[in-house]
């Protein structure tokens, strides 16, 4: 009997959805124990391009290495996929270590920023190409192809050449060729940043629901913040060779571990204070001279501590000046405004050093509702203002 790591990719993914209903736990396709890697070491020149990364990937999950130019996330596909050799630490592919495996003896395959596509073969060429290599019978290959072109939904161009096609259609040659012999995982360097808006903001749905339908084990590596938020079971924030949070998406959104993730991940308002109390889960900070807020606590802090808050433009709310405040709302007046199209971000002048970036939609005739040295009543929750744990 096959076990579930020897059944085709599909097969795997209906197993793997009936184990998860009924309490199973499925084992990690990909285990990151304590690695690093040295480039040129001994050297003047030696860099260390990954600082004892350790992680887990389970398997079917669409997982996402995020994270600025230079910061280590192509490192670490190209370690897994063995286009690169470790320095130190181990890789485990569901439990069986893969170093000393040649890339084309492991069950990955890679998808590239550039695609990398044959220009002298043809469509369905191009997707054979990789089961050619693995001397598969003529029959299967020609089943295979017509099945993965089904799949990324191409099946009536097998006919035409990469130059006959548009990005967006040789990017889904890119990804069947890549999924025809059935890898356990697909590995996927930036395969989106060539496109343009709306066809990458396509592809990421079509990207995640081909991950559903096939199964397979998708490792994406991207700087867009947008798109790892977009597509990801979960994502790993990485900076300098070293991992800085892992979680989901709303995880790593609403809750960051530091000031690096919460900056990298979608607009942020950073206040420095200082705490002055507790209660229950909220902290009273002072920030500035005399302002003093309410913020959800993020535990292991202490009075008097230095501390960084955090809050989301989109969690403040902005209406026009009252004669009289109220208890939820401070007043402020507009320094700045950029206007965004569906919504216009406000530059908040609140008084004592602090200013604060907030976002309003225009109002149904198109015009802004607030204008620069307009003064307003800006409000939101407390447990919307939050303390970074580190």
């Amino acid at each position: 009997m096959l076990s579930i790591y020897q059944m085709p990719a599909i097969t795997r993914a209906r197993c793997q959805t009936y184990y998860r209903s009924h309490g199973y736990e499925m084992t990690a396709a990909i285990d990151i124990r304590a690695v690093t890697k040295i480039y040129n070491p001994g050297s003047q020149q030696a860099v260390k391009a990954l600082d004892n990364i350790s992680l887990a990937i389970g398997d079917n999950e669409f997982f996402t290495l995020l994270g600025p130019s230079g910061c280590g996330k192509t490192t670490l596909l190209r370690l897994i996929a063995g286009f690169e050799q470790v320095s130190g630490g181990e890789i485990m592919l569901f439990d069986d270590e893969i170093e000393n495996l040649e890339p084309n003896r492991r069950p990955v395959n890679t998808v590239f920023q550039h695609y990398a596509l044959f220009p002298h073969m043809t469509v369905a060429e191009n997707v054979a190409f990789g089961l050619e290599r693995l001397r598969k019978p003529k029959p299967e290959i020609e089943a295979t192809v017509g099945q993965v072109l089904n799949l990324v939904k191409l099946q009536q161009l097998g006919d035409r050449r990469p130059n006959q096609l548009s990005g967006g259609q040789q990017q889904r040659v890119a990804l069947a060729r890549a999924l025809a012999p059935n890898p356990k995982v697909l590995l996927l360097d930036e395969p989106l940043s060539a496109l343009d808006l709306k066809l990458r903001q396509t592809m990421r749905e079509e990207l995640k629901q081909l991950q559903k339908e096939t199964g397979i084990t998708f490792v994406f590596v991207t700087h867009d913040q947008e798109e790892a938020l977009a597509m990801s079971d979960r994502i790993a924030v990485m900076s300098d060779g070293e991992v800085q949070q892992i979680g989901a998406p709303t995880d790593i959104y609403e809750h960051p571990i530091n000031r690096f993730v919460a900056d990298f991940i979608g607009d942020t308002n950073f206040l420095d204070g200082e705490i002055l109390r507790f209660n229950d889960d909220l902290v009273s900070c002072r920030v500035g001279t005399e302002s003093v807020f309410e913020a959800e606590n993020s535990g292991g802090h202490q009075v008097g501590d230095r501390v960084t808050l955090f809050l989301r433009p989109e969690k403040i709310s902005l209406s026009a000046a009252q004669e009289t405040s109220s208890a939820d709302t401070r007043p402020g007046k507009v320094a700045n405004i950029v206007y965004l199209g569906n919504q216009a971000a406000y530059t908040v002048d609140m008084g004592d050093g602090i200013e604060l970036t907030a976002q309003a939609r225009p109002r149904e005739d198109g015009n802004l509702p607030f204008a620069i040295g307009e003064p307003l009543a800006v409000g939101f929750p407390a447990r919307a203002l939050r303390v970074l744990a580190q």
